[in-house]
């Protein structure tokens, strides 16, 4: 049988998730293959999500995208982890920094050295044996130094702060200068071929039938091909995150720029700060059945750093995920494909990695139902792990302050999560699964922050002698701490190499 290649891809919705895909499709496919992108002028995209992760790199990577440049135009800045404060309990605080912990020693993890230091009372606090957790504390940063293969300079990992909306802007013109047609318009209806049910063409406001043989739905919650046409079904999650709300407003910046996110929990939520060049972002995510939407913008607005910028704009939102990402032959891609919360800044990296996973299963016009299917299944794993990662933060607290907390510590957990924990409290073990997103690192950093103790160690780590273990700590966290001294102030690095120009 003759298989035919697709030649026509149709991109239903801007913003992030919209140009992101156009600008991978348009870099990998070359103009070997007609690409549309359907955008509103009227419709208004979320665009909070502002606060990357380190994989982002990866992608304006595969872009050709020059870091600094990009930095430049998205106002952004440099971020080395998220900084979590009254979660595990009011007044207390930790971060989830990037990168490594220590060097490698023997046969087992770092941290399982620490925890056998830590439960005899002969170890510092976790934080010292990381450079990303203590240059941010210093405020300072600087990229990893290679040069030093042996230094804790060359661990630095960073991702980014960034306006979404710039972002999108700045995909856009480099999509359009590698052919991807830009439409101005609603789509008003969706064409279906009555064989099979897949999407043959969308109608525009204006008349116009736009044809495809791939469609890719970018239009955000709503999902206007993958649900409104195709009745695709919803997963929802919200009895597990029961946030389903956020007022986002920016602030002018009148304090130093950050070089890490800040996640500070409330009474029915939380609330973001990312500091951008030109500005701070801030949004309140709460749940409706705990606060009201008053309330909520009422604490957002007494805890700004600075003066509005904006009027608040309020985002309703579902915690769960499409039954199927793929389902025909359209793909959702971003907010369509389902939605967890802001928390762990997960939205763009899933954006990124549904990108890349079409891009590994990119279909011909026979749609080959095992690739359909495993395209799925990698989707759903990777999107449950997320879930579980962020549901530990609410669920291992130990708040009583308030309604919401109460329901969160004690609400039923997904099995995959109980059992990850127990593992953990056992003997401090963590094990990640097919790859799974966040790294053992990761998930020991909330698992401590969250108050969560393991009741032993690996009994390997007992294999070496205390004073070689202790000689061992106190060598990082003392490389450590004079690596941070030589490295810049984060402002002065943004100013050095990648100043934005001063915009209205």
């Amino acid at each position: 049988m003759t298989q035919q290649n697709i030649t026509s891809v149709v991109i239903v919705g801007g913003g992030t998730a919209g140009w992101m895909t156009a600008a991978a499709l348009s870099k990998i496919l070359e103009g070997k293959v007609k690409l549309t992108l359907i955008e509103s002028d009227e419709i208004a995209t979320v665009g909070v999500g502002e606060s990357t992760i380190p994989m982002i790199q990866l992608f304006n990577k595969v872009l050709g995208i020059d870091e600094n440049e990009f930095i430049r135009a998205t106002q952004g800045s440099f971020k080395l982890g998220i900084e979590f404060r009254d979660w595990g309990q009011l007044g207390e605080r930790y971060m989830h920094g990037f990168g490594i912990f220590g060097q490698q020693l023997a046969t087992l993890p770092f941290y399982q050295y620490w925890l056998r230091m830590q439960q005899s009372g002969k170890a510092a606090p976790i934080e010292r044996y990381s450079i990303n957790q203590m240059a941010a504390l210093e405020n300072r940063f600087m990229r990893a130094d290679r040069s030093h293969a042996n230094s804790p300079l060359a661990d630095i990992v960073h991702a980014f702060h960034i306006d979404a909306g710039r972002y999108a802007g700045y995909l856009r013109q480099y999509s359009e200068q590698r052919g991807v047609r830009r439409l101005q318009g609603k789509v008003v209806q969706t064409l279906l071929r009555p064989a099979d049910g897949h999407v043959e063409a969308v109608r525009m406001d204006d008349g116009a039938i736009v044809n495809g043989q791939l469609f890719i739905d970018c239009s955000g919650f709503h999902g206007l091909l993958i649900e409104q046409a195709l009745h695709t079904g919803f997963e929802d999650w919200s009895h597990w995150l029961p946030c389903n709300r956020a007022w986002a407003v920016p602030c002018s910046t009148t304090s130093t720029v950050l070089p890490y996110t800040r996640a500070t929990a409330r009474p029915a939520g939380w609330q973001w700060r990312i500091g951008l060049q030109h500005r701070t972002g801030n949004g309140h995510v709460y749940a409706s059945d705990f606060m009201t939407d008053q309330q909520a913008l009422d604490l957002l607005m007494q805890h700004l750093d600075g003066h509005p910028l904006a009027d608040p704009r309020l985002l309703r939102f579902t915690a769960g995920r499409r039954k199927q990402t793929w389902n025909r032959n359209v793909v959702a891609i971003g907010l369509s494909s389902g939605f967890l919360e802001p928390l762990e800044s997960t939205s763009i990296h899933l954006i990124q990695s549904s990108i890349a996973r079409l891009i590994s299963f990119f279909p011909d016009q026979g749609f080959s139902a095992p690739d359909v299917a495993e395209f799925n299944r990698q989707s759903d794993f990777e999107i449950e792990r997320i879930r579980d990662f962020i549901i530990l933060h609410y669920h291992a607290t130990r708040r009583n302050d308030s309604a919401f907390w109460d329901y969160c510590r004690t609400m039923p957990i997904p099995a995959t999560l109980s059992s990850k924990i127990e593992l953990y409290r056992s003997r401090g073990r963590i094990v990640r699964t097919d790859n799974e997103l966040f790294s053992e690192v990761a998930w020991l950093q909330v698992l401590l922050g969250q108050g969560i103790t393991p009741q032993g160690h690996h009994p390997l780590a007992d294999v070496l002698e205390d004073s070689e273990v202790a000689d061992y700590l106190g060598d990082i966290s003392d490389v450590i701490a004079s690596c941070v001294a030589q490295m810049p102030d984060h402002a002065e690095f943004i100013a050095q190499h990648c100043a934005a120009p001063i915009r209205p």
